[in-house]
């Protein structure tokens, strides 16, 4: 080994570690202040802004990684939760370690939703999404979730549940020892199969304006 080679590896090792220190200080400043600067970030990390913004070229390159770290670092326990056996206890249970994991990086995604597209968040979501869809497909083959709405949309709204009761926690309107209960009953009314509604479209009411309808559903 040249000494040439030595010195590139120990940059690289060098490099690694202050990246790994930038991801630690940006989780601890956005817990405090989901809108902390990359200043305060950088002093966080005991680094220089020169160093930071070697790394991180803007304050949502960096928000990505973060929100990409925390999401890799929550796959294994989303993975590890037992998705065999009734679909609708296995979804109680994928949704409590869910919302464990939402909880504890709720401040991580309000900066996520401030400085990332739509489209990127639910990009980086791809792993977590695929698996709700698997386990709600399962259910609805057998016979307990509903079928009259796309899987992706039920996800989606899934996933502003869970966000959503996020934001009511953080605002004092949602106890955090009845929210794990109170997800998962929402959830659970929305997908159960008694749900699924015919919806049709009445002709107006005679004299009614030609824009107004009426929209009903059987259960």
């Amino acid at each position: 080994m040249t000494i040439q080679t030595t010195r590139s590896g120990t940059r690289r090792a060098d490099a690694q570690r202050n990246v790994e220190r930038i991801l630690d200080a940006a989780v601890t400043c956005l817990a405090r202040r989901p809108s902390a600067t990359m200043a305060e970030i950088a002093k966080e990390a005991g680094l220089g802004r020169v160093t930071l913004y070697g790394h991180f070229a803007s304050r949502p390159e960096l928000v990505d990684a973060v929100v990409a770290r925390v999401i890799d670092r929550g796959e294994s326990n989303l993975a590890a939760v037992d998705l065999a056996g009734d679909p609708r206890e296995a979804l109680g249970r994928l949704i409590r370690t869910s919302w464990q994991l939402v909880d504890e990086s709720k401040s991580v995604i309000s900066a996520a939703w401030n400085e990332l597209p739509a489209e990127r968040i639910q990009q980086l979501h791809k792993a977590p999404a695929a698996r709700v869809e698997q386990l709600i497909e399962r259910g609805r083959e057998e016979g307990q979730f509903r079928t009259d709405m796309p899987v992706t949309w039920l996800v989606a709204v899934l996933h502003q549940i869970l966000h959503g009761a996020a934001t009511e926690l953080a605002a004092g309107n949602l106890d955090a020892a009845h929210a794990p209960e109170l997800i998962t009953s929402t959830v659970m009314s929305l997908l159960d199969r008694r749900s699924s509604a015919l919806i049709s479209v009445r002709p107006p009411p005679a004299g009614a304006d030609a824009c107004h309808c009426v929209v009903s559903g059987d259960v």
